[in-house]
């Protein structure tokens, strides 16, 4: 089965080390205590695709804590940056050779570090937060209020009719490239609702029978792709343009080729690490959730 990408990290999150920050100082100071290296936002490799780590040299607040891998504690820097809301068109290169549990780790840092740098003032009285539980959370210096990491809810569905799925295309993407609609879950609404709705707004198809197949989080800069296949009435769409600009229905052969990056492929699909990628391979596969 097809693991969707920044899965599979396999290490123990230990939340309730988040709380005993004498016991974190002391686990820093162990034999295989390890500190991730960051180039801004993005990962830092070594020649064998790797990710890079350090020894620390003191545990400090400007620390996260990411849990323990084999009983050696990991941490990642919480870095102070103005380049956030980058897309992931930048690490493409890099998330290409990096493992599964490579990219799991480095998008944890990297949506927590994003998540850091959006949030320096509190949301209720406007005071200045400071980093506590292990980086898991911001405190309020003015009214105590306490701040914890969130993720956004992002529905993507391929819609089934007849055998073939309908894949479309933003202005942003790179010539060629399709790929599953989505859009965010809103405020009251189901996963269900939100994948009618979406297919509704972005092509006006109807649609019925939707099923979960897989989930994912994307750290660009804090989702949860949920990943969803739906039964259309019918093959005529009609497009958003000011949110697309381009889709096509695309029989099982037609999508296999694509994952393959055949030459004559009816689309580019998307990179492995993305969801949609797992999407396709799971409806070839035969709709296993």
């Amino acid at each position: 089965m097809t693991h969707p990408g920044f899965t599979g990290a396999g290490i123990d999150r230990a939340d309730l080390l988040r709380l005993d920050p004498e016991k974190l100082r002391s686990l820093a100071l162990q034999a295989g205590a390890r500190l991730l290296a960051l180039a801004d936002l993005d990962p830092v490799l070594d020649e064998e695709g790797r990710l890079l780590w350090s020894e620390i040299a003191a545990l400090e607040d400007e620390h996260i804590f990411l849990g323990l891998e084999g009983g050696s504690p990991l941490f990642a820097p919480l870095v102070r940056t103005e380049a956030i809301g980058r897309g992931a068109w930048g690490v493409f290169r890099a998330l290409a050779q990096m493992s599964p549990r490579d990219a799991a780790i480095w998008g944890a840092a990297r949506s927590l570090n994003e998540w850091h740098n959006r949030h320096g003032f509190c949301g209720i009285c406007g005071s200045p937060t400071a980093p506590f539980r292990a980086g898991w959370g911001r405190r309020c210096g003015g009214c105590g209020a306490e701040h914890f990491p969130r993720v956004d809810p992002v529905v993507i569905m391929l819609a089934e009719h007849e055998g073939k799925v309908l894949v479309a295309r933003q202005p942003q993407y790179p010539a060629g490239r399709y790929s599953a609609l989505a859009g965010f879950v809103e405020p009251g609404e189901s996963i269900e609702e939100a994948v009618a709705r979406e297919l509704m707004e972005e092509a006006s198809l109807p649609v019925a029978n939707i099923r979960y197949v897989a989930s994912q989080p994307w750290p660009f800069p804090g989702s949860l792709m949920i990943a969803c296949l739906a039964d259309a009435a019918t093959d005529e769409v009609t497009l958003d343009l000011t949110e697309l600009e381009a889709a096509i229905w695309v029989d099982k052969a037609g999508v296999a080729a694509a994952l393959a990056g055949e030459a004559g492929a009816p689309f580019e699909a998307p990179p492995p690490f993305a969801i949609a990628h797992t999407l396709f391979r799971r409806w070839i596969e035969g709709d296993p959730a």
